[in-house]
């Protein structure tokens, strides 16, 4: 009997679930996505409400022929690509290319690649969801308009080697630093006096422990001074003291911005080496799913 196609993103990652689902699925990869907008005419049609022409790179056209082959003899295609809207694009796109129909095909999704979890997920399959799939579609428009406009832009004004490029993220965070870097420049600086002074006195238990007072803040040195003058010879008494028991919560587990931190100030990696490891990590099945 004809096993079930299961296709994935990663080749990593289809040998480890193949080994978990057992001889009942083959388990092909996708190595990503599988068509892209075209190249001429930025590959949408303005005047139809902006609607994406795609096509099949060069270098997928063996990997497409190669899953439409293993589709037609199989008994039934599941898709399980990354659960995000990319990947989630990216089983639409497949179900094109395959000729399924996203409606009742079958789209499995996890996040972690265990054995629990692929049981799971393939025991409560879903179908493609168009709402993340149309606003991946969205993004990658956007991203075509923007940068196609703008980055010419730059490379004539500014980048003589065309290594410059602007988009539909790194252009509005750019603005937005460049707003702040003004506002920055503008501040005009203020001076503040602030008076601290440390205590010793006995504790309940009749030790002597060591605290700290804050006083107001002066805005003029002479002020301040003056406060400091009066407070010489003067008596000081503790009005309340309230003990508080503390709580300490472990730390929180990573996301990715954090898992970058982390590796950045304790390890020296980059963002690429970061994402790199963790997708190994992930597809060995050690961590759960890092975006």
């Amino acid at each position: 009997m004809p096993k079930n196609l299961l296709i994935v993103e990663s080749p990593a990652k289809a040998k480890t679930i193949e080994k978990i689902l057992g001889p009942d699925f083959e388990v092909k990869s996708c190595f990503g996505h599988i068509r892209d907008l075209e190249k001429d005419d930025m590959g949408i049609d303005i005047k139809n409400n902006f609607r994406p022409r795609y096509v099949v790179p060069d270098e997928k056209l063996k990997v497409v022929s190669e899953l439409k082959s293993i589709a037609k003899r199989s008994k039934e295609v599941w898709l399980a690509t990354d659960e995000d809207r990319e990947g989630e694009a990216i089983s639409w796109h497949l179900c094109e290319v395959l000729g399924l129909n996203p409606e009742t095909t079958k789209r499995i999704v996890f996040h972690e690649i265990t054995k629990p979890a692929i049981i799971k997920a393939v025991e409560n399959p879903r179908t493609v969801d168009m709402n993340l799939v149309n606003a991946q579609q969205a993004r990658r428009v956007l991203d075509r308009i923007v940068g196609f406009e703008l980055s010419p832009v730059l490379w004539r004004k500014v980048s003589v080697k065309n290594n410059l490029s602007a988009g539909r993220v790194q252009s509005v965070a750019v603005r937005l630093i460049a707003e702040r870097e003004r506002e920055i420049n503008a501040f005009e600086t203020q001076s503040a006096y602030r008076i601290e002074a440390l205590f010793s006195a006995p504790d309940a238990s009749n030790r002597t422990v060591t605290f700290k007072a804050e006083g107001t803040r002066f805005s003029k040195a002479e002020d301040a001074e003056t406060f400091l003058k009066e407070c010489i010879g003067a008596s000081y008494k503790v009005k309340d003291v309230q003990v508080k028991p503390t709580r300490r919560s472990p730390a929180a587990p990573f996301i990715t911005s954090t898992l970058q931190q982390e590796a950045s100030r304790k390890l020296g990696y980059s963002v690429s080496r970061t994402m790199q490891l963790a997708q190994r990590l992930y597809e060995s099945g050690k961590i759960t799913y890092m975006r």
